[in-house]
């Protein structure tokens, strides 16, 4: 069953009746629906499963920090489209996708466990993180969550977090990451590659005449990796290619902003448009200026090789 997605209270009444059926349910923004992310969904889908309730996510759009504190507030690793893309693989049955806004900030830590969690939700199981904060200016905590548990009577589980190679899997540690260009890093965290979604887009052409032909994405997404060049896939229409994806300004050709253009390996078509997805798995080499289309092009059918070679080494095709 694909993941239903509701905005409103009155949307949930609809689609699940009023009083509702019973949830397991966790809280949070997920951005990036990385390791620690999937623990929590999975453990939420068992408890579901076992009590037989219905597995579910509340979650925010924008995201709170957008509202509160727009100066520091993180850029996000995908769109909300990917998140519940993200959400919805793992198995759970509904997203609530609550609008964040200043009314919503100000509501008192009980009037929302009473309001979304009980009345709305019919929470019988809350699954969260230990860092979890709910309530204006975040006055609710696990143990005033809990409290509310014992008087109300749904239970309070507290997921641990997911440890890489010494680091606790987190939203920020991935964003660092991308932008440093550790991808792979990324990539475990994640448990997936990066990826980045978005329209395909006509370039210049100087790099079809002149080096080799390539694909232009244009996305919304916030965190880009670093410059360089990375051994990358790409899907269009459907379809998966193994790729070169340079992500940066061109220098070459004195570029003035930032591009993604990714070579796909066996790929002929001549796209102007369409839908795009570049996944990142190594980073090559970094960008740098050559002396001109030659040198560049030279170097570019290196990078294809060395990209080639990270596919046929790592066991995917190529």
């Amino acid at each position: 069953m694909a993941l239903a997605v509701v905005r409103s209270p009155e949307e949930w009444f609809a689609r699940f009746g009023h009083p509702c059926r019973h949830t397991a349910v966790t809280i949070g923004n997920f951005d990036g629906v990385h390791l620690g992310h999937q623990q929590i969904l999975r453990t939420v889908l068992a408890r579901a499963r076992q009590s037989d309730t219905l597995a579910a996510v509340l979650t925010f759009y924008p995201h709170p920090a957008r509202v509160l504190r727009p100066a520091e507030a993180p850029a996000l690793l995908e769109t909300l489209e990917q998140r519940l893309a993200a959400i919805d693989a793992t198995g759970v049955d509904a997203a609530f996708v609550a609008r964040f806004d200043a009314e919503f900030a100000n509501v008192a830590a009980e009037d929302f466990v009473r309001r979304f969690l009980l009345d709305t939700m019919g929470a019988q199981t809350v699954l969260v993180g230990g860092n979890f904060r709910f309530g204006h200016r975040g006055a609710g905590d696990i143990k005033l969550l809990g409290e509310f548990g014992q008087r109300w009577g749904f239970d309070v589980e507290i997921v641990p977090p997911v440890i890489e190679n010494g680091v606790v899997v987190s939203s920020t540690a991935i964003r660092t990451a991308i932008r440093e260009g550790r991808v792979e890093e990324a990539r475990r965290m994640l448990g997936r590659p990066y990826a980045l979604e978005g329209e395909i887009r006509t370039g210049t052409g100087q790099g079809r005449r002149l080096v080799v032909p390539t694909l232009n994405l244009a996305t919304d997404q916030e965190v880009l990796p670093k410059n360089g060049v990375y051994a990358t896939e790409a899907v269009v229409a459907g379809k998966t290619y193994p790729a070169a994806t340079n992500v940066g300004m061109r220098p070459t050709f004195d570029g003035a902003r930032v591009t993604i253009e990714s070579f796909l390996f066996d790929f002929s078509d001549t796209l102007t448009s369409g839908k795009l997805e570049v996944r990142f798995w190594q980073r090559l080499r970094e960008e740098r200026k050559f002396s001109g289309p030659a040198e560049l092009r030279e170097q570019v059918l290196k990078d294809i090789e060395h990209a080639k070679e990270f596919f046929r080494s790592s066991k995917l095709r190529v």
